[in-house]
């Protein structure tokens, strides 16, 4: 259930009500197992659902959507920290635990990390109020039409693969990267990143969010 919910609020973010077709393919199951499962949800409360309308969390399905994203993107930056994993993985050993751990143990992650903002991946961690703050100001490394300077926000993490690589480009999040050239017909990126140049293509550059790097200017107060 908790895992129907994180997927929810993710797909909320494009549209407020969601199909049961998009829930079932962000979930990989059939549109039917899907269906019986948001019934289920709307049974306790946690979603309202409308046949031919879709779904959208109710107040206490969101509550409970951050509250396991929260257990996860801290367990995440635990396992990572204390224990010594690699970012590819984090994710697949999160996913087992963000279940089993309760508010106040996740409480003691948190505090025991020095109260994070940000999963190893840049993912914002919401608050034990459950605030999280808002990436919606940030871009794709692929959208970017021309050359200049960006930072690096968040890489996505549902590819362990694609971390690798990203890790070994230096791609990480709050890393400055220096733009050089962006190749016409949607051609790859030419980037500077810790005074090292590569060549990076669009499809790897969609899961990059960055957003424009701070100016000297910007630091004065």
């Amino acid at each position: 259930m908790e895992d129907y919910l994180k997927a929810l609020y993710r797909l909320q973010h494009d549209a407020e009500r969601v199909s049961t077709s998009a829930v079932a393919e962000a979930m990989g199951v059939s549109a039917a197992s899907a269906t019986s499962m948001v019934k289920r949800l709307a049974s306790v409360h946690l979603v309202d659902y409308e046949r031919y309308r879709g779904v959208t969390l109710t107040a206490d399905g969101q509550r409970a959507a951050l509250e396991t994203i929260r257990h996860h993107r801290l367990i995440e930056l635990y396992l990572q920290h204390a224990l010594g994993y690699g970012w590819d993985e984090v994710d697949e050993e999160a996913e087992r635990l963000e279940h089993a751990v309760s508010p106040a143990f996740a409480a003691k992650i948190e505090e025991a990390l020095g109260f994070p903002t940000r999963d190893p991946h840049g993912h914002p961690i919401p608050s034990s109020d459950l605030e999280m703050d808002d990436d919606s100001g940030a871009l794709r490394l692929a959208d970017i039409e021309a050359p200049g300077a960006v930072k690096v926000r968040v890489v996505d993490d549902s590819n362990a693969e694609l971390l690798r690589y990203v890790g070994e480009l230096g791609l990480l999040p709050g890393t400055e990267v220096t733009i050089q050239a962006v190749a016409p017909f949607m051609g790859p990126l030419t980037l500077e990143v810790g005074g090292v140049q590569c060549v990076v293509g669009r499809e790897l550059a969609r899961h990059v969010l960055v957003s424009p790097a701070t100016t000297p200017e910007e630091h004065v107060t």
